[in-house]
């Protein structure tokens, strides 16, 4: 149902059925909003009060749901400032993991993700893999967070990731991240659509990224001008395109000519498959909710999918991969999985700018 209800988000055209339950969602909407603009109003008046980190803060966020590539630009991000020798720390909620986050977790130390996805949770874990030098810590409480870390490493940078709502903590650079294809969706609050408040809250940010999810950017472009004309802020183009697939066991590539089945549980999805379509025989797909949990029969149902559809190989996520790899690393398996990996190019130091 969630998985149904979230595509209702980004859906041009609806029937009569999906009219009525977004009709039925608005109404939960109206007092979810209130909730929301009577909280930002209280944060705006100085009414709640805030924490001021020593260091230097990174929030990078959205105002929707979904997945619209923040954990790529929070690694982006993280790589740029270890690159001009300072010591870096991730904040994350840790969502969906096992591990209880009301008191902190150092999940990577800077040499590695020191737990699995499952019990770290997957963006953690993928960001601790991929980004040595990093420290990266998850809590409920984005201020626990923080003096933990820098009580045990003093990092120079703080980088919240998916921290534009989380306003206890007060950031020196406030990163708005906005898709160039699904944009807003329909424009209605939570639950009815996918904004998790207001837009006209976009002016809390400084910064705005349009994220395009393939190689043609003229429109992505057009609209970063209209963002920026829009909303007043400064709207840079962020162009993530696959680079490669890889075997999550031994690294091999993945043939190009190969035919293929793909799964994932990510927000919006639909640029992971359009990125395999561009680049492999794409046959089939096998959708899961956002941040779901892979278990043992699911990678079942995936490979008997998979077989019944007589798929050469299957492709997935790199996020989705770190949540599977404990389960598959010691079965032997009929068919290869593999992951696909994303490059992303934007010009970090203009944003950063420092």
């Amino acid at each position: 149902m969630k998985l149904f209800i979230s595509k209702l988000h980004y859906k041009k055209k609806l029937n009569l059925y999906e009219t009525m339950i977004v009709s039925m969602l608005s109404v939960v909407g109206i007092f979810y909003n209130i909730v929301s603009k009577i909280r930002n109003k209280m944060y705006d008046k100085k009414l709640i009060p805030t924490y001021t980190s020593k260091s230097f803060v990174v929030s990078i966020g959205n105002i929707t749901t979904g997945g619209v590539g923040k954990t790529p630009l929070t690694l982006e991000v993280a790589r740029y400032f270890l690159g001009l020798n300072k010591k870096v720390a991730i904040l994350s909620r840790g969502y969906g993991a096992k591990l209880k986050n009301k008191e902190p977790n150092l999940i990577s130390d800077g040499s590695g993700a020191l737990f699995t996805a499952s019990m770290a949770g997957d963006e953690p874990v993928w960001l601790g893999d991929n980004c040595k030098g990093a420290y990266v810590v998850t809590c409920a409480s984005r201020i626990k967070a923080e003096k933990f870390i820098k009580d045990k490493y003093n990092p120079d940078i703080i980088i919240l990731d998916d921290g534009f709502q989380h306003r206890k903590m007060n950031r020196d650079l406030d990163i708005v991240l906005v898709d160039a294809k699904n944009k807003f969706g329909n424009k209605h609050i939570l639950p009815a659509g996918p904004l998790r408040e207001d837009l006209n809250n976009i002016k809390r940010a400084d910064k705005l990224v349009v994220v395009n999810k393939g190689f043609d950017s003229s429109d992505a472009l057009k609209y970063c001008d209209y963002l920026k004309k829009r909303f007043k802020k400064d709207t840079y183009l962020c162009k993530i395109v696959p680079d490669y697939a890889y075997n999550i066991l031994t690294g091999e590539t993945l043939n190009k000519d190969t035919k293929i089945m793909a799964f994932s549980a990510i927000g919006q999805s639909a640029g992971f498959y359009d990125f395999l379509r561009n680049d492999y025989r794409l046959i089939a797909v096998l959708e899961f909710e956002d941040h779901h949990s892979y278990e043992q029969d699911d990678i079942s149902k995936i490979i008997h999918f998979a077989q019944e559809e007589n798929i050469d190989s299957i492709v997935t996520t790199e996020k989705d991969a770190v949540k599977i790899i404990d389960i598959i690393k010691d079965v032997e398996l009929p068919i290869k999985i593999y992951a696909l990996k994303l490059k992303a190019y934007i010009d970090i130091k203009e944003i950063c700018g420092r």
